[in-house]
C-alpha cells in the first residue's frame, strides 16, 4: 500500500465524517431468542480478555474473529472453541471488512491499536452492530466525534472499557469510604504512573515475518520500517498509533477518580512534558508528563515517567 493509496483509504473511509456495561435494556437484544452473534477485532491479550469474559456472563456465539498475525488468530480460534458452548472454530478472517461483509454480527469487540479504532467502529456500526471498545476511544478527539457521529446516524450503541471501576476493592472503597464522607472534603487528587514497559528502544530494522500482514496492521499510519512486533506494546510508544502514557494509563486512573468523587468534566487542562532522558530510542511519545485537570472544587494532577524508580515498586501506577 503506496502513500497515495494509504491517504485515499483514509479519505474514502467512513471515519470522515463486558455487555453489561452496555446495559441490555438500552439495546435492541432484550427480546432476542438464542445467542448473541458477536465477532472480535484483534485477538491480542486484550481482545481476547474481554472476549473471554463476555462468554462467562451473556448468551452469545463468537461467529468470526479477526487478526493480521496469523498466529494469533489460529491461537484465539482454539481457545474460543474451548470456551463456547457450541464448541465450534469462528470463522477467521485477516481483513476486518470481510468480516463485516459476510456476518451480521449483534456486537464487535474491538481490541486493535488505537490507530484502527475510529475506521473499525464506524465500519462495524454501519454494518450494524453495537460496539465495544477498549480504551482510548481514538488517537484523538476528532476521531472520537467521528464514532459518536456514527452511533447516533445508526442508532447503535458504544462502550469504552476502562479499568478499576469494576475492581472489587475499589468499589468498596467507593461506597464505605468515599461515599460516607470518612475523608472529609477532598481538595487535591493525584494520579500517576511509572511503567518501563513502555520505555522508548532502539530495535534494529528486520524482515516482516510471513504470519504477520504488515501493511495491514500500519493501515491509515504512517509506514515504518518493521523493527519487530509492533502489536506487542511497541506500537504504544509512537504517537502515529496512539497517544502516549497519558492516553495509555491516565485515562483509568483519572476515570477512577472521577467516579469515586462523582466529578464532572474539567474546567480547564494543562500539560507539559516531551522526551527529557530517553533520547536514544526511536520512540516519540513523552518519557516525562505532568497535566493538571482543573475541577470546580479541586484540581487533579498527573505524572509519568518510564525512567527511574517508583516510589512504591509493588505499585508503578496509583492514584
Amino acid at each position: 500500500m503506496n502513500q497515495v493509496n494509504r491517504r485515499d483509504f483514509l479519505k474514502g473511509s467512513s471515519a470522515m465524517m463486558t455487555l453489561a456495561s452496555f446495559g441490555l435494556f438500552g439495546m435492541d437484544f432484550k427480546d432476542r431468542e438464542g445467542p448473541l452473534k458477536v465477532s472480535l477485532i484483534g485477538t491480542g491479550w486484550y481482545g481476547k480478555s474481554d472476549l473471554f469474559r463476555l462468554i462467562q456472563v451473556a448468551d452469545v456465539e463468537v461467529v468470526a474473529l479477526c487478526d493480521v498475525d496469523k498466529k494469533l488468530l489460529n491461537a484465539a480460534g482454539e481457545l474460543v472453541s474451548q470456551r463456547q458452548k457450541s464448541k465450534k472454530v469462528p470463522e477467521l478472517f485477516e481483513d476486518y471488512r470481510e468480516l463485516l461483509k459476510k456476518h451480521k454480527c449483534d456486537l464487535v469487540l474491538i481490541g486493535s491499536p488505537d490507530h484502527w479504532h475510529a475506521l473499525q467502529a464506524i465500519d462495524a456500526l454501519k454494518s450494524g452492530a453495537h460496539v465495544y471498545l477498549q480504551k482510548p476511544i481514538s488517537v484523538d478527539v476528532i476521531e472520537g466525534e467521528a464514532i459518536l457521529a456514527a452511533a447516533r446516524k445508526y442508532n447503535k450503541k458504544v462502550q469504552i472499557g476502562t479499568q478499576r471501576k469494576s475492581t472489587p476493592h475499589l468499589i468498596d472503597a467507593k461506597k464505605q469510604i468515599i461515599d460516607t464522607g470518612k475523608l472529609g472534603k477532598i481538595s487535591h487528587a493525584e494520579v500517576c504512573c511509572y511503567f518501563h514497559m513502555r520505555a522508548n528502544g532502539n530495535p534494529p530494522v528486520e524482515p516482516v515475518p510471513e504470519f504477520l500482514n504488515y501493511e495491514l496492521w500500519t493501515g491509515p499510519a504512517p509506514l515504518r520500517p518493521y523493527d519487530g512486533l509492533p502489536h506487542i506494546r511497541w506500537w504504544r510508544t509512537f504517537i502515529e498509533y496512539g497517544n502516549g502514557i497519558t492516553g495509555d494509563m491516565c485515562v483509568h486512573m483519572l476515570d477512577t477518580v472521577r467516579w469515586m468523587l462523582d466529578l464532572g468534566w474539567p474546567k480547564q487542562i494543562s500539560s507539559t512534558g516531551g522526551i527529557y532522558v530517553q533520547k536514544e530510542g526511536k520512540s516519540n511519545i513523552s518519557d516525562t508528563q505532568s497535566a493538571i485537570f482543573e475541577f470546580d472544587e479541586l484540581n487533579v494532577v498527573w505524572q509519568h515517567r518510564t525512567w527511574g524508580n517508583a516510589p512504591d515498586p509493588e505499585y508503578p501506577w496509583s492514584f
